[in-house]
């Protein structure tokens, strides 16, 4: 499964760089994901749960950032295996940075792939529910940004 999109966040391309680089911060953006924690530089174990159709799952992830072009680009690989039945997940993203005059454009792209139980659930499931990770993602991320900084007493 390919994915792609784009959106603006009213914020400098740096300061979007940093954010988006900063795993926790990331993190906290994608609905579902708990138990961050750094194992090496640059690579990330979680716990990442989510429902698809009637059926709920838990994935243990370990995501590494293999590109990492300060302020336009980061790629990163995540592998997956769901606690409780047999499958995998596997996934490589590219998110590139382009300021524009309201801020900064960031455009993805995330190839997936699933196998096992989950993946026997058929594309238009999956597709429907990345969509809607989709949008949760983009909201919390524009949200972030939007809001006002805390300014000193």
């Amino acid at each position: 499964m390919k994915f792609t999109g784009q959106l603006t966040v009213a914020a400098p391309r740096a300061e979007v760089y940093k954010a988006v680089r900063d795993a926790r911060f990331f993190a906290s953006c994608v609905d579902g994901v708990t138990e961050l924690a750094e194992t090496a530089p640059d690579t990330y174990a979680a716990v990442f749960e989510t429902k698809v159709a009637y059926m709920k799952f838990r994935f243990k992830v370990t995501v590494e950032v293999v590109r990492a072009e300060e302020p336009r680009a980061i790629e990163a690989k995540v592998e997956g295996t769901p606690l409780g039945i047999v499958g995998r997940l596997t996934a490589t993203s590219l998110t590139t940075l382009s300021e524009t005059a309201d801020g900064t454009r960031i455009d993805y792209d995330v190839e997936a792939a699933l196998t096992g139980k989950l993946g026997s659930l058929g594309q238009p499931v999956l597709r429907s529910k990345a969509k809607d990770m989709e949008r949760q993602f983009a909201a919390r991320l524009a949200a972030r940004f939007a809001a006002p900084a805390a300014t000193a007493p």
